[in-house]
């Protein structure tokens, strides 16, 4: 079968195209001939080694994946031979690939209302999605600013915090990318590389103050965001795709009355990851979320990465073998 393989640390380059060994599902496992497979910024870090986990090379990278089962493992019931499912295989689980093995208790069955590429986006990046929103608490008559806006999370809690009724304040770099936070629902797509972004924020809301900052780049960006924070108003980190995360003084949080809190995964009483995956695919389902995706060939999965690494793509990428 074909795969995308890599030998050393760097840049996008380390990701070779070539044939390997079809994997063996061992007991309890499923192979799933892979219709799409996800790239994250995560695959980015381990690609270039700068991840806490360091693993062992050579690896095929990639951790989401949808398709149909096409072989059982030892113990897995007939039935789910020929079902369409979709996983998250881990980090470096071997997605960029023909074909990829799971454990079945790893797997959803996903229905045909749910396409592969979209089932991809809400399984990893999905789920990060309705965690965040669980962490905010949006409701109707918010106004939620999301940073990052036009990206594969940002995108969907834009068109999540809309559907639920909140005006939603989409920033996100350059023309192409606010346009994009336009289609996903933003009221008010807003470029942050125009000067003055913040003020033509307060000037759009004609006075209304933000309630919530959805925040997932941090840095000198996520410290302007925090400032658009009305009295009362709350944060909500979910990392920092700038290198550095939002820095915000005690003062602010004391004389403003801010609240800020990260969201590193799944809050206590969520039901854990798997219960936030049901709940992003069955968003999907409903029609709550509906990801931009933007498609490569498995072969080009190195053009896909250094799309991603520079920022230019909008929505979630996907591989197509």
């Amino acid at each position: 079968m074909k795969a995308v393989k890599q030998y050393a640390f760097g840049g996008p380059h380390v990701l070779v195209h070539e044939d390997v060994d079809e994997p063996r599902p061992g007991p309890w496992q499923v192979r799933i001939k892979v219709a799409a497979a996800g790239v994250s910024r995560l695959d980015l870090a381990v690609r270039a080694g700068v991840h806490p986990w360091s693993p062992t090379l050579p690896i095929i990278p990639g951790r989401e994946v949808a398709g149909v089962v096409e072989a059982l493992g030892d113990g897995v019931p007939s039935r789910w031979l020929g079902r369409r499912v979709v996983t998250c295989l881990g980090l470096a689980g071997g997605g960029y690939a023909e074909l990829a093995v799971r454990e079945v208790a790893a797997v959803h069955e996903i229905g045909d209302e749910i396409p592969d590429e979209a089932a991809v986006a809400a399984v990893v990046t999905g789920r990060t999605a309705v965690g965040v929103l669980d962490a905010a608490r949006v409701a109707a008559g918010d106004v939620v600013l999301v940073l990052g806006a036009a990206g594969g999370v940002g995108g969907m809690l834009v068109q999540a915090a809309a559907n639920l009724g909140a005006t939603v304040v989409g920033v996100a770099g350059g023309p192409a990318r606010s346009a994009a936070a336009r289609r996903h629902g933003a009221a008010v797509p807003v470029d942050h590389h125009e000067p003055g972004w913040a003020g033509r924020v307060t000037r759009e809301l004609a006075g209304r103050p933000v309630t919530t900052l959805l925040d997932g780049v941090g840095g000198e960006l996520g410290r302007q965001a925090v400032d658009l924070l009305g009295y009362g108003g709350r944060a909500v980190v979910f990392g920092w795709a700038s290198g550095t995360p939002v820095e915000v003084p005690a003062r602010d949080l004391y004389e403003r009355e801010l609240t800020l809190r990260g969201a590193p995964g799944p809050a206590p009483g969520s039901g854990g990851v798997r219960r936030l995956e049901e709940r992003a695919l069955a968003a999907v389902r409903d029609g709550v979320i509906a990801p931009l995706v933007r498609r490569f060939p498995l072969a080009e999965a190195a053009t896909a990465h250094a799309e991603l690494e520079s920022r230019r793509a909008t929505g979630k990428i996907i591989l197509v073998p």
